[in-house]
């Protein structure tokens, strides 16, 4: 298997299969969305934190069937003529929760793949609709985990990279050991040793991530 990277990247960031990495804490997730005529009945539910790489996987989910790709604050139509991707269902208004019923009975009869993207399982969605909600716990649930050590030092070198940052790698190493492990933590400790470099005019260093680190709050991780 490549090795790939998934996170949810923010405008210009490159979002193909190639940009991906796996590794154990998302190659469950990075499998199912490449077979989805395993899904039972048709549906899955992506579930992860913030940064995780949901939106990501739901572009490569896209690019390999056509589907269409809606955030459901966004979603407005019920109709079901390719596959769909709606993401971050678990802020869905209650106003579209009946064009989510009508879209998801529609792509189930059309017998087109639904993917949906949450931070939480379908068991903790708010939604008022009953026949909605028991169709959503329904969907089966796919987790994109914290990252481990290698999926946490290939993204904090992909972050730099989306930069054109290339730092030593001696400074990926020190903060990989020593910030949160979360998608989160990464991105806020490239966007603060970017700044705090501009800042300085001066190259990223191991000296200067330290810097920034025996500077941050005690709860800050």
């Amino acid at each position: 298997m490549p090795e790939q990277l998934i996170f949810d990247w923010p405008t210009g960031v490159a979002l193909g299969p190639a940009d991906f990495f796996v590794s154990a804490a998302n190659a469950q997730a990075f499998a199912m969305i490449e077979t989805p005529e395993s899904w039972p009945e048709g549906k899955l539910s992506l579930v992860g934190p913030a940064g995780a790489g949901k939106s990501h996987l739901g572009r490569v989910f896209a690019a390999a069937t056509g589907a269409q790709i809606v955030s459901a604050s966004a979603l407005r139509d019920a109709q079901a003529e390719t596959p769909m991707v709606v993401e971050d269902v678990d802020t869905l208004p209650r106003a579209a929760e009946e064009t989510l019923f009508h879209l998801h009975n529609n792509l189930k009869a059309a017998r087109l793949p639904l993917l949906l993207t949450a931070q939480t399982p379908p068991s903790r969605w708010d939604i008022a609709l009953p026949d909605l909600a028991s169709r959503m716990q329904a969907t089966t649930p796919v987790a994109i985990s914290d990252p481990d050590d290698a999926l946490l030092q290939a993204l904090i070198m992909k972050l730099f990279a989306d930069r054109q940052i290339m730092p030593p790698p001696s400074v990926v190493d020190y903060l990989s050991l020593r910030i949160e492990r979360s998608y989160a933590a990464a991105s806020d400790i490239v966007t603060r040793l970017d700044t705090e470099a501009l800042r300085r005019k001066k190259p990223i260093t191991r000296k200067l991530a330290a810097d920034l680190l025996d500077k941050a709050p005690p709860d800050a991780g």
